[in-house]
């Protein structure tokens, strides 16, 4: 019989290489690590592993059991989880991964609700922006993955189950004093001239795709994924940048103001589960309370306004 601790110390001994790296990240021994998988292709009758060199590769049969592996941890998970609350433990664990502005913003309100209603269910916090945190969620790390998309795409998430929480809509973000501060919308090819400030090559990609469509390629003088840096080099002066409202609600820009950006860019912000686990109690509640934090953070015609002077997820 193959048992499930089994399952978890083949796919860290896969994902890492070794059996003292697994080891190191499970927080058990080198010969625990050995032992088990012993265990293990004693109960699958065949080789899994194959030493070369200092690492470990998997046999066919390995990966084959690596690939089914995560579903079935999932699936056990679920299957826990209901059946303690069914039990009537009031009690439950979600293991949630957000993007940075996510977490600023709708997570906060989100888990504080959660608490007040549910105090014997515990939620832990990691972060990692898409497609990573929906690896994560598929690969059996953690419950829901708060994660955006631009634009549809049908086939994308299709073996999740999508709660859609709201539409963020990217703005352009320059100095105080710059001659288009205050316009009350802005071309994206009036800025093709100007010094840039955008996140690295995965993040900006969006906003390189929209400044190709006007025609140019942003001059991108400055790269950070830190979103409060990003204002804090727009209000020095230092260029201009476009952030997701998202990411500028969290923050409270000095010497930036906001302007619309035409052609409009919209990211879809969701929460995504297994549908094994959308059964689960805790997770359940999760994403209602994630959908209500994203219901206060917008009014009926979108994301709230922002009318103050202001300014991660870098565009």
């Amino acid at each position: 019989m193959i048992e499930a601790r089994h399952l978890r110390v083949l796919r860290a001994v896969a994902a890492t290489g070794s059996f003292s790296a697994a080891a190191r990240e499970l927080g058990c021994t080198q010969p625990a690590v050995s032992q088990q998988m012993k265990a293990l292709e004693g109960s699958a009758g065949t080789p899994l592993l194959i030493r070369t060199g200092r690492e470990m590769r998997l046999t066919q049969a390995g990966e084959a059991l690596v690939r089914h592996a995560s579903g079935i941890l999932a699936g056990l998970t679920a299957a826990e989880e209901e059946i303690a609350a069914i039990a009537g433990l009031r009690a439950g664990r979600v293991r949630l991964v957000s993007f940075p502005s996510g977490s600023s913003v709708l997570v906060p309100t989100a888990l504080a609700a959660l608490r007040a209603a549910h105090p014997g269910t515990r939620v832990s916090l990691v972060e990692a922006e898409p497609p990573r945190s929906v690896e994560m969620l598929r690969e059996g790390d953690c419950d829901v993955a708060l994660a955006f998309r631009y634009g549809p795409n049908a086939a994308e998430w299709d073996d999740l189950v999508v709660r859609p929480l709201l539409t963020d809509r990217l703005v352009g973000l320059v100095p105080e004093a710059h001659r288009l501060a205050g316009a009350g919308s802005v071309a994206i090819g009036e800025l093709a001239e100007e010094s840039w400030i955008a996140g690295c090559p995965r993040c900006r990609r969006q906003l390189v795709e929209v400044c190709e469509s006007a025609g140019f390629t942003p001059r991108i003088d400055f790269a950070t994924d830190d979103y409060p840096a990003v204002v804090g080099l727009v209000g020095a002066g230092l260029g201009v940048a476009v952030l997701p409202e998202l990411a500028i609600e969290s923050v409270r820009p000095r010497g930036a103001r906001t302007v619309a950006v035409e052609p409009a860019v919209e990211r879809e912000i969701v929460a995504l589960t297994l549908p094994d686990l959308a059964k689960v109690p805790a997770v359940a509640a999760t994403l209602d309370e994630l959908t209500r934090a994203a219901t206060r953070d917008q009014n009926p015609s979108g994301p709230r306004p922002l009318t103050r002077p202001s300014g991660g997820d870098v565009g």
